[in-house]
């Protein structure tokens, strides 16, 4: 596990040298295109590169016209296999966490609920890159009620920070005889206002948690973003009398979050750098809303 971890480290390390040249290459590209749409002469610095270069920008589209980091690419090969999530809590877990803990086991497919006991998040984390896992996703607790979120990609990050609000789990959801059992069959995700720049980072990191669903299935879960709040809903429906009558039937559990942080390092790298974080003085601006309309 050691050579594996220094050879992805050595990976890691290359991939940032070169954005160096990445980023060099960018600006001299920027700087020709400038100068043919502005009808000014090419520089003298770029001459000799200029035919070479050119060539480059004809056939560039607009994805390879962006200039892409190590922090876009965090999520670029997620899509080409299902997530597989670790699913813990804190130490000495109440049993309402637990419950609810379980209960994110039924939302999330592919996922393993892990008993804490006394391991420490480094050993957590090393644990789940040598067993290929894609994401760890950490519930905490204050007084009994789940009051934290913690989801943190693997193998390097970026780990969100998310505040629980409103919790309400399948049992005491209303007409809860009727809730039956959750299937197990891959969700259709509604994602909705979440418009903003850190809005779609947001909506990045919470799809990859879920695999690609089939076509047919009948299971939706919703992240609507209303005054910054992202509210959860999980449902199925079916269409008893033809395909103009949908019943929605709600099956659970129910929560709000609120996204307070995003880290770009790992959960156990507590000095990584902080990418976003919501201050105490953003809470009075009432009027500006960071993720959503």
């Amino acid at each position: 596990m050691l050579r594996r971890n220094r050879r992805l480290a050595k990976q890691y390390c290359f991939r940032k040298s070169k954005e160096t040249l990445e980023r060099t290459k960018y600006e001299k590209k920027r700087k020709i295109t400038a100068s043919i749409q502005e009808g000014e002469p090419i520089t003298n610095e770029l001459r000799n590169e200029e035919a070479k270069l050119r060539q480059e920008i004809d056939l560039q589209d607009d994805n390879t016209a962006v200039l892409w980091t190590h922090i876009d690419d965090e999520y670029a090969k997620a899509s080409k296999r299902d997530p597989k999530i670790l699913l813990t809590t804190s130490r000495d877990p109440s049993a309402p966490l637990l419950q609810f803990t379980k209960e994110l086991k039924l939302v999330f497919p592919n996922a393993q609920v892990l008993n804490r006991g006394g391991q420490v998040l480094s050993e957590i984390v090393e644990s789940c890159r040598a067993h290929d896992y894609s994401d760890v996703v950490l519930v905490h607790e204050q007084r009994g009620k789940p009051n934290c979120l913690t989801v943190c990609h693997l193998p390097y990050g970026p780990t969100a920070y998310f505040q629980l609000c409103n919790v309400v789990s399948r049992h005491d959801i209303k007409d809860n005889k009727a809730i039956g059992t959750v299937p197990q069959a891959y969700p259709h995700l509604i994602i909705n206002n979440l418009t903003t720049k850190l809005g779609e980072q947001t909506a990045n990191i919470l799809k990859h948690l879920f695999p690609v669903p089939k076509p047919d299935t009948k299971r939706i879960i919703t992240f609507t973003n209303k005054q910054d709040y992202i509210l959860f809903r999980h449902h199925i429906y079916d269409k008893p009398g033809g395909p103009k009558s949908v019943e929605l039937k709600e099956i659970g559990p129910r929560f709000e979050l609120k996204f307070f942080m995003i880290k770009l390092g790992t959960v156990d790298q507590y000095e990584a750098q902080d990418e976003w974080v919501l201050k105490p003085y953003m809470n009075t601006a009432k009027k500006q809303k960071y993720i959503g309309n």
